[in-house]
């Protein structure tokens, strides 16, 4: 049984430090996975188009935005993978709770980075084939719906911790 001193009274949990690290560190991986296929599959898209006929026919704007994508996507897929390498680096030198912590901050920097490279890939799909105009409007479209998914549920979580009645 866990020591109150490490019982976290707000979770409702009775697990001790190291075990809530374990815990926090498997859910960690397993947000990780989801981010690292994303990132993974998006940047395969990005690198693919240099070598379509049509690239060619890029404005100077769209070349740009799409260098600046390719970056951003080995960036974010870098941050994804950071992690693991942290954990690879600290393995067995009883600081999961540094990687959890660090990990975390990764992760979040990764989700960010995704998100961007998913609104810039937008931006350039749709200037692509709609033209400028096309590509603003879908880009804050984009941008419009991963705030709102992002604030929302959050909002709601909060408010229901707070709100034990529903």
């Amino acid at each position: 049984m866990a020591n109150e001193e490490d019982v976290d009274a707000l979770d409702g949990r009775r697990e001790s430090a190291d075990q809530r690290s374990d815990r926090n560190w498997n859910e960690l991986l397993q947000e990780t996975r989801i981010v690292q296929t994303g990132t993974q599959i998006l940047s395969g898209f990005l690198l693919t188009i240099v070598f379509q006929p049509r690239f060619d026919t890029l404005t100077s704007f769209q070349h740009a935005l799409y260098l600046v994508l390719v970056l951003l996507s080995t960036l974010t897929t870098a941050l994804a993978m950071s992690s693991v390498v942290l954990h690879r680096r600290l393995f067995r030198r009883h600081q999961k709770g540094e990687v959890v912590r660090i990990g975390h901050r990764l992760l979040m920097s990764a989700l960010c980075g995704l998100g961007l490279t998913m609104t810039g890939t937008v931006l350039l799909v749709f200037d692509v084939a709609e033209g400028a105009r096309g590509g603003a409007v879908a880009a804050v479209g984009v941008v419009v719906v991963l705030v709102v998914l992002t604030l929302v549920p959050t909002a709601q979580a909060l408010r229901g911790r707070r709100d034990p009645q529903g």
